[in-house]
């Protein structure tokens, strides 16, 4: 079994923000491979599924993205899940935005979500890195990181958690450069 985690915060007025697009690629891999219906449980909501013959199990704490950690540590207790059973699906600032890199391991660059998931559950899971470009100034940062897409982004952006979704399988069998490499050729193609 393998827990997957979209980081973001809860509530409509957080929905559309750049640092909610991990709960957004959360939806769509759900709605792409028909996971159960959520179910409020470990501070967070959770669905259930099948990718390939991967039981997975998809998070969206509901902690807000500061606490995150507290939710995983959660679903992973109960489970008796390891940290190398863990994703993190989130937005990345020194990422191009709409290209994703996966690495495991390593520290939170300064996203508070994956600082506390460093916290609670050690470094060790899986990370899906997002791209949300760099604003160019840090004073500009937060209000890039917690504003909501352009109305010019929403295509690519569509497209983007699209891809992912169709490619997750890869994801789901371990093998994240075919992943990386096959998400890159779905878009570019």
């Amino acid at each position: 079994m393998q827990l997957w985690v979209g980081l973001g915060n809860p509530g409509p007025q957080y929905a559309m923000h750049r640092h909610n697009v991990g709960f957004m690629a959360a939806d769509v891999i759900a709605d792409t491979h028909g996971f159960s219906a959520p179910a409020k449980k470990f501070q967070g909501w959770i669905q259930d599924g099948r990718i390939g013959r991967e039981r997975v199990l998809l998070l969206k704490p509901a902690t807000y993205m500061n606490e995150s950690g507290r939710s995983v540590r959660a679903a992973m207790d109960f489970y008796k899940l390891a940290p190398q059973d863990v994703t993190a699906f989130y937005d990345e600032l020194d990422l191009a935005p709409m290209k994703v890199k996966v690495k495991r391991g390593g520290g939170a660059a300064g996203h508070n979500g994956i600082r506390s998931m460093i916290a609670h559950i050690g470094d060790d899971f899986r990370r899906v890195r997002i791209g949300i470009g760099h604003p160019g100034h840090k004073d500009r940062v937060t209000g890039h990181v917690l504003g909501s897409y352009h109305k010019s982004e929403i295509e690519p952006l569509t497209d983007l958690l699209g891809a992912i979704a169709a490619e997750v399988p890869w994801l789901a069998e371990g093998d994240d450069a075919r992943f990386v490499s096959d998400l890159a050729l779905r878009l570019n193609g």
